[in-house]
């Protein structure tokens, strides 16, 4: 009776959990759609729930997107001049972070953090709901990505960040 009783409440508690993760990516979808498909729904919504909202995101500069969720190690690095600072924080949890060699999750990371900035601001303050951002952004990340493995050399931009 006992384990009935525990595995009808096993299955209650999946069924709520999959109604909360569809709830999560309906919401996401129609609050920040470019966010969402370049990171995913679950990191976009913990970094929209540790800046505090969608537009207090979109305030904040790549290099402070990067390392959401870990200002603890940050502050610890810096008072201790020994440690290195970290190169990631909510951000390593993205799908595209996870397939990343060890050794260019920081290159890899950055530049996420870049995408996403320019991704909420679309989101927060543009009018566009189609997620083309958000997908064009990810197909650059997963070139560049194939590009760091293949040890190839990435070529800068012409634009803002390179001549």
């Amino acid at each position: 009776m006992h384990i009935k009783t525990l595995a009808k409440s096993v299955v209650e508690i999946s069924d709520y959990r999959a109604n909360l993760a569809e709830y999560l990516k309906n919401r996401m979808n129609a609050v920040a759609p470019n966010l969402t498909i370049l990171i995913g729904e679950l990191v976009a919504a913990k970094l929209i729930s540790h800046a505090g909202s969608l537009m207090n995101l979109a305030k904040q500069p790549a290099s402070t997107i990067q390392l959401l969720g870990a200002e603890k190690a940050l502050f610890r690095a810096l008072k201790d001049k020994n440690k290195p600072t970290p190169k990631y924080g909510l951000i390593y949890n993205a799908s595209i972070v996870g397939q990343a060699k060890s050794d260019l999750k920081g290159k890899i990371s950055r530049t996420l953090a870049n995408k996403c900035a320019l991704c909420c601001r679309y989101d927060a303050l543009g009018e566009d709901e189609d997620g083309k951002l958000g997908t064009d952004s990810r197909v650059f990340l997963e070139k560049r990505l194939k590009l760091l493995e293949n040890g190839e050399k990435v070529i800068p931009s012409v634009g803002a960040g390179g001549q």
